[in-house]
């Protein structure tokens, strides 16, 4: 996958869903909202302001490894978007 498509997945996953949440390969978790995509990574934020949460940039190699949900807002819950499509 080049980095266009790649972009254009990660495209596709931030409108999946009003709200994204990432498990990566080392165990962590961040749920937000994305914010910005460009060439090299994905930024989250998960936060409701500048007092709470806060803004995470993840490259595109460490989401490649990642699990990638999004809200579904018709099942009210977590759906697993499927990055090689």
């Amino acid at each position: 996958m080049n980095t266009e498509q790649l972009v254009e997945r990660l495209i596709t996953f931030a409108e999946a869903g009003n709200q994204q949440k990432i498990q990566l390969a080392n165990g962590s978790t961040i749920q937000g909202w994305v914010m910005e995509i460009t060439d090299e990574a994905l930024l989250i934020s998960s936060g409701y302001s500048d007092k709470v949460g806060k803004d995470q940039w993840i490259n595109h190699q460490d989401l490649i490894t990642a699990e990638l949900f999004y809200w579904d807002n018709q099942n009210d819950m977590w759906s697993l978007f499927i990055f090689n499509k």
